[in-house]
């Protein structure tokens, strides 16, 4: 008698921004378990104990190249998992953070796969405003928050309520739509988006430019600065802009 095809699976997880002690266990087992394992992961070191604890581990990093437009890279990311799953393999996909926080690829396979009758499902991680809301003491339960990528802030003249918290993702690739490996600094996008804060917000209002910790030991990176003063400072591409609530006085 002749065996059923065995049918794949797709399961994204994330693996936190601090690494392995940042990965819950749901995510660590379900990694283990994959018969194929691609990952995105900053840190070399969380890479190499991702290939100790499932062989298979394969780098999506190759996908990125210099000057290339990141929905290219997004859609060879989905292709790669679809075409895996369709071979009949239980397929995993980790991501830095959260796997359903700025990561449009896990979106659109789970959304493919399910149109095609593959089981397909996400899992929580550790994300950079989970840290936030702990290096920064913000619950944002208090005054609510808002939360926006820049780009899409600036373009789409999203509408805001200064009585809330808001955090803006990615503050330091402000209107990049492509990938470099090389910082680019474009003070003037962040003037242009400070220019729309300062419409609600007064230009002394204090702001924090935050990066979460990537490693154990090391302290996030917390910068605060008056709201007129952004644009003279560093902005790092992975920066977030958090902008406290205007006093309820």
């Amino acid at each position: 008698m002749r065996r059923p095809a065995r049918r794949g699976s797709f399961v994204a997880v994330g693996v936190g921004i601090g690494g392995a002690g940042q990965t819950t266990l749901e995510a660590v087992e379900l990694m283990r378990a994959a018969d194929k394992l691609f990952h995105s992961a900053l840190d070399p070191v969380v890479e190499l104990w991702l290939k100790e604890l499932n062989p298979s581990a394969e780098s999506l990093h190759p996908l990125y190249e210099e000057g290339k437009d990141r929905s290219e890279t997004y859609a060879e990311m989905v292709d790669a998992f679809v075409r895996c799953v369709e071979s009949g393999r239980s397929t995993c996909a980790a991501y830095y953070g959260h796997p359903g926080v700025l990561v449009e690829a896990t979106h659109r396979t789970i959304r493919t796969l399910r149109r095609r009758g593959y089981p397909a499902r996400m899992v929580p991680g550790v994300s950079a405003d989970g840290c936030l809301y702990a290096d920064l003491l913000v619950n944002p339960g208090d005054r609510g928050i808002q939360s926006y990528e820049a780009s899409d802030f600036v373009m789409s003249r999203r509408a805001f309520d200064p009585r809330a918290g808001l955090i803006l993702w990615q503050v330091g690739v402000l209107g990049e739509t492509d990938w470099t490996s090389k910082a680019r600094r474009h003070p003037e996008r962040v003037a242009a988006l400070v220019d729309v804060l300062l419409r609600k917000y007064p230009r002394d209002h204090q702001v924090v430019l935050y990066f979460a910790s990537t490693f154990p030991l090391k302290p996030p990176s917390i910068r605060k600065v008056r709201l007129r003063d952004v644009p003279k400072r560093h902005v790092y591409p992975m920066d977030m802009l958090y902008i406290p609530a205007l006093s309820a006085d």
